[in-house]
């Protein structure tokens, strides 16, 4: 007897488009997670009031007046897409959509939820690669910056040295200083 997988296959890019920086957080707006998951905004907003216990502040707030401005402006949206934004839209961090597939309890929510978090974790991978990348820049940025003020160093005193070779300041003779023969006193006595 063979059983049948049945998974949701969303386009990545179609799940990274939605996620949205917002307070310092990456987030989810309500309306896409319900599109997500196939279930009205209004049946996903009804399951988390319900149990709103599950959704601290850190894992989901509504957008404040501001902020829904600042979304709707920043994202040019058709009058069919203004009709369901009567409310400002909960936002809910990668926690909060966690705690989402409790909630919302059909199995294309928790596929797509799974979907999701392996996205999050995705995003989350390519920042830090892309932090140590910027210091490993940042080191060889200081290294080139001590290796341009030494090669400075060295062409200052080349140039030194050159203005010495072209102008050369009268040295005083090393060694012995010899006398004049004719008088010199060993001279004279062999005469």
């Amino acid at each position: 007897m063979t059983t049948e997988k049945t998974t949701v296959l969303i386009p990545d890019e179609r799940i990274m488009d939605k996620i949205y920086l917002i307070r310092d957080q990456k987030v989810m707006l309500d309306r896409d997670l319900a599109e997500l998951y196939g279930v009205e905004t209004k049946v996903l907003k009804q399951q988390v009031k319900r149990k709103l216990d599950r959704f601290p502040s850190d894992f989901m707030f509504e957008l404040t007046k501001e902020e829904f401005q600042n979304w709707r402006s920043q994202f040019v949206t058709s009058n069919s897409d203004r009709m369901g934004l009567r409310y400002s839209p909960m936002a809910f961090s990668e926690h909060g959509v966690l705690m989402l597939s409790s909630v919302l309890n059909s199995k294309k929510a928790i596929n797509v939820n799974i979907q999701i978090m392996r996205i999050f974790t995705r995003i989350r991978q390519m920042l830090t690669d892309n932090l140590s990348i910027k210091l490993e820049i940042e080191e060889i940025k200081k290294k080139l910056q001590n290796q341009d003020k030494n090669i400075e160093l060295v062409f200052s005193y080349l140039d030194e040295l050159i203005t010495k070779q072209e102008n050369p300041t009268p040295r005083n003779p090393v060694g012995y200083k010899i006398k004049n023969s004719r008088e010199s006193p060993i001279f004279a006595k062999n005469c």
